[in-house]
């Protein structure tokens, strides 16, 4: 009967630790943050090629010019 009470606690704990996420976290979107799209294959004009998505398949590619 004392497990009991042990496992209780120990699952109370476990719950109290959750219920203080309000998200679970996304991957870091590098791509978006240089301001580009990903796009499969090559990059297309008026689009230039700034380095690969999270996949690292995908291109990412930002629209303009380069400085």
């Amino acid at each position: 009967m004392r497990i009991l009470y042990l496992l209780l606690a120990v699952l109370l704990v476990v719950l109290q630790g959750v219920a203080g996420q309000h998200y679970f976290p996304r991957p870091f979107n590098t791509c978006r943050l240089r301001n580009g799209i990903c796009t499969p294959g090559i990059c297309r004009r008026p689009y230039y090629w700034i380095g690969t998505c999270n996949n690292g398949i995908d291109s990412c590619c930002a629209r303009g010019w380069r400085n």
